[in-house]
């Protein structure tokens, strides 16, 4: 995203008390208890596998680590997911 268009939301979200995730279109990371994990405004997933789920975000990357890892829900901007979750890593690009 261009910066001025940039810091137009941010201005935007600032002045009409949005939630920045929702006018900035960054994730959202909900976590209950490292049982259950939803991310919103992902980019898709990278790789799956039952002790690591690796999404692509805006900037970066977003990697879940854990054990029995199973994904219960995906959608196009959502994926929900449930087992034991160890570790949250964010890994910005460039």
């Amino acid at each position: 995203m261009p910066r001025v268009g940039r810091k137009l939301r941010k201005w935007t979200a600032r002045v009409l008390d949005l939630p920045q995730d929702v006018v900035m279109d960054v994730p959202r990371i909900t976590m209950i208890a490292g049982l259950q994990l939803t991310v919103e405004n992902h980019r898709g997933v990278l790789h799956f596998s039952q002790d690591r789920l690796r999404l692509a975000m805006d900037r970066g990357e977003l990697e879940i680590i854990g054990s029995d890892l199973v994904i219960r829900l995906i959608g196009g901007e959502e994926v929900f997911v449930e087992g034991k979750i160890t570790g949250v890593l964010l890994h910005p690009g460039d």
